[in-house]
């Protein structure tokens, strides 16, 4: 096999996942075990011992030899074997690197923090080239991305001044396969069924699944030309039990009995859903080689996915307080909560429960396509140019409906408050952690007492239920030009090089409200659209209603556009041009070596939006369009050094100035004005007076980028090729923050709302203030970073096949984005968890294998889905999550190279939890503690499958 990498100096970033990629299978090629490769010793030849290491120590192997040859701080995950990573997910397998942790979605893994900052500040690559991501944002979704087409993972906490779109906090690069480098053909097939434990929660989903990938790789033409392919497919369901309370506080006496409860904090309200979700993705990669000879490489790269999800969700929902149709509370228990009084359990009295059938799809589609061309112009210079093209599109359906107990005549309005809705007597047990109970009197799965319609109270919520259509494309073009130098003496080489990167991202959201036909009449559900009732009874309620609503929907309702503000401000478009212009030396004098780079950033950013008029009830809107534009440029050093201090032992250093683009929503150009029609009630009015009535908030298209200053430290010692420790500092000076501030907007040309009481010869200024995100004071993130792994057959035969590998990451920062100077009103940034850590302990011989992980990750802030499809914030709790396997390989015979293996994540059905209130807001006991919001629970998953290569 020629040899790829050109002399004196390290090989390119792509050439690089050459040597890495075909290293992570090339060092897995006979399955687990050890097997000794060599010859007899002839003083006429010069072939070495050759060590091959299979199975999950090779993948720990090859990880501990990117992370040892980068040059740029690195941590890495590599595949044991071909379509073999350690993990089901790319998310979970990378969240156990050190310094990164995942947030849980649904049940998965599926965004990824690096180094305490929101996954907005995290670039992700796919061998080398930005991805466009299906979010709302710039955070890729790693579970779009099958971990079976994958050969490893690199994650580069310091920059590499050659390559473009770098991330602030740290840039995810995935590789795949090399076929040349690779050096031979390869069959291989795995085969899974999946389980989630316990009984499927609605009749009409299912809890078994199933997994299949095959890869072949292969090369021809005299090992000029090489091709690989693969195929994955995914079938995964998830079961979801979900209870949320809404909020506590203390209500009149006279509503709650015995005199003991008075004061105490009450529920004023909770849901208890069951979700049962279906994950299909199809996924292919493949890649074309050719080398016809030295001079010329040309590597063709496509990747195409479709990820389709069904979401089905039943359940109650119901306020529980005296101002919702005079409720009361009888037989009120209490206990003591953070110094308050709390009650724990009771009856509530005139309770009112509304019941849901949702039904939610989603469907993305990822395509990525690049092309790497290398041309040897001489001995010593290398011509790379690399074209690609991204593109991720999402198209959803959110839909809800309402039911309730009882049948009435029309609708519940605020004309007509009680329609439908029938009084019920609910006992309740709060739970602090864990699902509250509840006892409730009618019997929600009865057919012939529930209908459909709204059962809120206060008048209703104006509708029957709504369906919204959130659509998210993103396309990213580029093009990379790069010249390589080779050179002799203390600088190795020099590079220079251009890249050009175009960015196109629009969100559209189509809203909807659903009414019942027939002037909102509420309705039986005929039986043919029913399905088996859901049962409730993991938080005590009982069986509820199931509708087939995703089938007949259209049977019952109308549907009628809502073009209400939150409309016209959840729809945008972006697009971005940046331009890198960069420069970087390798460098090398005796026991040092090292890299010096900088790269000139110049951004173009265009942001098309409404200023959005109608202000008044009952006036139409009359969106006006606009259009603002920007552009900023950065110059971002960077030096990486490495010290060898011998024996295995080195030090690390390296300095940096990183960049991470805005957010895109806050990107937006809308603006939302109001208008204090009652200005003049609190100051005087009239001729030669002037009045500040408006106020308007929105996006910001003059963002400049987030700009950080880095400083890295790290020991590591790499003891043998499957034992390291490592010992790493990180200091981020963050030279601004964006958060929501005050600022001046010029209202000219609005039209003032119908009906506004300003009396005649006063003066409206057209200035008012406008809340969006702008730049405002920076901080400090830093933090410490333990890893390590020990193969523990290097100290003693006996403990021959036993090793741990696992990590600690302790992160603390002082950014406090807000302009409050209170020091009790400090907020936090999102993804910041303070204590992340991994553990990790395998046991491979002789075929079997066996390995059992736990990863743990501290309370943070995090980015959740809230009401009508938009996004917000919530306090995510400590989460520890243990997943374990078990299997083997025979090693000869007529099944050599057959595997078996089970897989059992979340064995200990760890829960997903949130507290209410973000930061300092929502209720707080004595002691200033938070309340419990949301308890989740998804089950085991139970994976068994085979896996043969040939």
């Amino acid at each position: 096999m020629r040899n790829r990498m050109t002399s004196g100096g390290r090989p390119s970033i792509r050439r690089f996942y050459a040597t890495a990629s075909a290293a992570a299978i090339t060092l897995a090629i006979a399955g687990p075990g050890v097997a000794w490769a060599q010859t007899a010793e002839k003083p006429q030849d010069d072939t070495v011992q050759a060590i091959v290491v299979t199975g999950i120590k090779a993948g720990i192997q090859n990880s501990i030899n990117i992370k040892k040859n980068e040059t740029s701080i690195v941590e890495a995950v590599s595949a044991e074997d071909i379509g073999k990573l350690p993990d089901v997910s790319i998310a979970e397998s990378i969240a156990r690197l050190p310094g990164l942790a995942a947030q849980r979605v649904n049940g998965r893994a599926q965004v990824i923090s690096i180094r305490g900052l929101a996954p907005d500040f995290t670039t992700t690559l796919l061998n080398g080239r930005q991805q466009a991501s299906s979010g709302d944002n710039r955070a890729v979704e790693f579970d779009q991305y099958p971990s079976e087409l994958l050969s490893s993972v690199v994650i580069y906490k310091t920059p590499d001044a050659q390559v473009s779109g770098m991330g602030l906090s740290g840039t995810a690069d995935l590789r795949t396969v090399r076929p040349l480098a690779y050096g031979k053909r390869a069959l291989a097939l795995n085969l899974r069924g999946e389980k989630t434990s316990g009984k499927k929660l609605n009749d009409d989903s299912h809890n078994v699944g199933g997994r299949f990938s095959a890869s072949y790789i292969n090369q021809f033409a005299d090992d000029t030309i090489g091709v690989a392919i693969g195929y994955a497919h995914l079938d995964s369901p998830s079961q979801v039990k979900h209870y949320k309370a809404y909020g506590y506080e203390a209500f009149p006496n006279d509503s709650t009995s015995p005199d003991s409860a008075d004061g105490a904090l009450m529920l004023n309200g909770q849901e208890v859903f069951a979700t049962s979700r279906n994950n299909k993705r199809d996924a292919v990669i493949g890649i074309f080689e050719y080398q016809p000879n030295d001079r010329i490489h040309s590597t063709l790269d496509l990747y195409y996915s479709t990820f389709k999800q069904k979401e089905t969700t039943r359940g109650a929902q119901w306020f529980s307080n005296p101002y919702a149709d005079g409720a009361t509370f009888t037989g009120v228990t209490t206990g003591d909560e953070g110094g308050s009084k709390f009650a724990t359990g009771g009856v509530l009295n005139h309770g009112v429960p509304q019941l849901r059938n949702d039904y939610n799809t989603r469907m993305d589609q990822l395509f990525s396509a690049g092309l790497n061309n290398e041309f040897q112009l001489t001995e010593h210079t290398r011509l790379v140019a690399d074209l690609s093209y991204s593109s991720n599109k999402r198209k959803e359906q959110i839909m809800e409906t309402y039911a309730g107990y009882g049948r009435g005549v029309g609708g519940v309005t605020g004309a007509t408050p009680d329609v439908g809705r029938t009084y019920d007597t609910i006992g309740f047990k709060v739970a602090d952690n864990g699902f509250s109970q509840y006892d409730e009197g009618f019997n929600y799965a009865d057919a012939s007492k529930v209908t459909l319609g709204d059962r809120a109270p206060w008048g209703g919520w104006g509708h029957d239920g709504s369906i919204r259509f959130p659509h998210v494309k993103e396309d990213v073009k580029a093009v990379d030009i790069r010249l390589e130098h080779e050179m002799d003496g203390f600088v190795t080489q020099l590079s220079a090089g251009v890249n050009y990167t175009k960015r196109d991202k629009g969100k559209t959201v189509l809203d909807n409200d659903l009414f019942l036909k027939n002037g909102r009449q509420q309705v039986y559900v005929d039986a043919a659209d029913l399905v088996d009732p859901t049962n409730l009874g993991f938080a005590g309620f009982g069986d509820v209603l199931s509708v087939k609503i995703g089938d007949v929907w259209r049977k019952y309702y109308n549907w009628a556009p809502i073009l209400d503000a939150n409309y016209y401000d959840k729809n945008w478009d972006i697009t971005e041009e940046v331009t890198t212009f960069f420069g970087r030396a390798n460098f090398q004098a005796g026991d040092l070596r090292g890299n010096i780079g900088v790269q000139v950033v110049k951004q173009k950013q265009e942001s098309s939006g409404v200023v959005i008029n109608g202000l008044a009830s009952g006036q139409p809107i009359v969106p006006t369009k606009i259009n603002a534009k920007d552009d900023y440029t950065d110059v971002l050093p960077s030096l990486n050094l490495i010290y060898d201090l011998g024996g295995g032992h080195r030090l690390r250093f390296a300095v940096s100035k990183t960049m991470a683009r805005p957010r895109m929503d806050d990107m937006r150009a809308n603006v939302t004005p109001g208008f204090n029609s009652l200005v003049c009630s609190s100051q005087p009015c009239g001729p030669g007076t002037t009045v500040n009535p408006w106020s308007a908030s929105g996006g910001n298209p003059h963002l400049k980028p987030w700009m950080a200053k880095a400083a890295d430290l790290a020991y590591e010692w790499y003891v043998s090729p499957a034992t390291y420790l490592s010992v790493a500092g990180f200091y981020k000076k963050l030279d601004t923050y964006i958060y929501q501030q005050t600022g001046t907007f010029d209202f000219t040309g609005i039209p003032i709302p119908v009906g506004a009481s300003i009396p005649a010869g006063t003066t409206i200024n057209p200035m008012g203030q406008i809340t969006l995100p702008a730049n405002g004071n920076g901080g400090t993130v830093k933090g410490l970073e333990f890893s390590g792994a020990v193969d523990f057959g290097q100290f003693a035969e006996l403990l021959k096949g036993f090793g741990v590998q696992g990590s600690l990451s302790l992160t603390k920062s002082n950014l406090n984005p807000t302009t409050n100077t209170d020091p009790k009103a400090k907020v936090r940034i999102p993804g910041l968890s303070g204590t992340v850590y991994n553990l990790t302990g395998y046991y491979e011989r002789g075929g079997f294998q066996a390995r059992i992980s736990q990863r743990y990750r501290s309370a943070f802030k995090g980015e959740v889905v809230q009401l009508y499809a938009t996004r917000g914030f919530t306090e995510i709790l400590a989460d520890k999550q243990v997943d374990a396997q078990i299997g083997y390989t025979f090693q000869d015979g007529p099944m050599e190279n057959l595997g078996l293996l089970l897989q059992v994540n979340n064995l200990t059905n760890s829960p997903y939890r949130t507290r209410l209130g973000l930061d300092n807001g929502g209720t707080k006991t004595s002691s200033g503690a938070s309340l419990p919001e949301t308890y989740e629970k998804y089950g085991r998953q139970i994976l068994f499958g085979v896996n043969y290569r040939f």
